[in-house]
This record gives structure tokens, sequence and C-alpha cells, in this order.
């Protein structure tokens, strides 16, 4: 690629630090922007530079923000005597697009890894202990992943919020709509039969 000038290959370079970007799709990404409209290349440029100047951290539930509390933590038809405990801003946006859920979040940002030491005072668990003794909550719903580390995370909040008169919740998982069995892992199966339900015969 030494046949582009510098400024293109400097462009390559940071585009292909970017996550899933590789070489040849930074440069394809480098050749779209040379051939774009100055406006659509400064609008990129902009936006990029107001969202690190302006995006910071809810105070309530940690998920991102333009203010010091987020648009959900500030709408008052939200139910906030629900509260459902993810692990990253990202799983916080699945649940929303489902339209599933009218509470409000709080974001741990990560899950217990003791391997790669992180402990209860890496990830923010007391934020969430001192939420739920706030007194406003009713029900603490616990939408860690699956993984080893996941269910661990849930195990030990649902400890700590013992003590507390709240409602203590995990969603259910088990095996996806349209999924042949044969396909399904053996941990998922596990799941999808101690969550089973009775059949309501009409």
């Amino acid at each position: 690629m030494n046949h582009y000038p510098q400024s293109v290959l400097n462009l390559i370079r940071e585009l292909s630090r970017l996550p899933g970007i590789g070489q040849k799709t930074a440069e394809r990404l480098a050749m779209h922007l040379l051939q774009a409209k100055a406006s659509e290349t400064t609008a990129l440029a902009e936006s990029i530079t107001a969202m690190k100047q302006t995006v910071r951290l809810c105070k309530r539930c940690f998920s991102l923000s333009d203010g010091d509390i987020c648009r959900l933590c500030r709408n008052p038809q939200r139910d906030d005597g629900l509260l459902c405990v993810v692990e990253q801003p990202a799983d916080m946006a699945s649940l929303e697009r489902s339209g599933a859920f009218n509470g409000l979040y709080h974001i741990l940002g990560g899950v217990l890894s003791p391997m790669d030491g992180i402990g209860p005072d890496e990830i923010r668990i007391d934020p969430l202990v001192q939420r739920v003794r706030g007194g406003a909550v009713a029900e603490v719903v616990l939408a860690t992943s699956t993984s080893v580390e996941g269910e661990s995370t849930a195990a030990y909040i649902r400890e700590r919020l013992r003590r507390f008169p709240v409602q203590v919740t995990r969603i259910a998982s088990g095996v996806p709509i349209g999924g042949d069995l044969k396909y399904v892992d053996q941990v998922t199966l596990k799941r999808a039969m101690e969550s089973r339900r009775k059949i309501d015969v009409p």
C-alpha cells in the first residue's frame, strides 16, 4: 500500500484499529471517505468529536448520556419500582429495542471474573445496593448473560440483596424460537428444561 499518500495510509491505519475492521475493510472505507462529499466527511468528523466531548455515564444508572442523568432515568413514564440489571449499555439497548421492559436500568460495567482479577469492587454492585436500599425499588430483574461469569454475578447480587424487602428475579432463557434441539448447546437445553412452564389447556 505504499502507493497511497501518507495521509491515506494514516487513515487506513486508524480505521483498522476499530473492532471488526481489518486492513482491507479499512482500505475500502478510506477510499469511500476520499470520494465522499466534503460536507459528509466534515459531518462525520464533527459527530465523533462531539460524542467524545459530550457523552458521559449517567450518574444514576451508568448508561451513556449527554447529561448527568440519561433520558430513560428522566422519563416519568418509566416504572421506577422495576430495575433491570445488565452488564453493558449495549445490553440495555437490546432490551429497549424489544419493547418488553418499561422500568429503569442499572449497568454493572462487566461481570465477576476472579481469573481476570474482576471482583465486586471492579463492577457497580455497591451502587446497585444503594439504589435498592433507597426503598423505591420493588423488583430487581437480573439480566446478566448465561455464561459462568454472568450466572455467578447474578448469584452474588441475589445474595447481596437478600436482606432487603425487594423481589429478585432472573430473566428466562432457553431454546430460541425456531431452534432445532439437535443444534442447541447443553447449557441452553438445561436452562430451558429448568425454566419449563405449565401449558394451560383451554
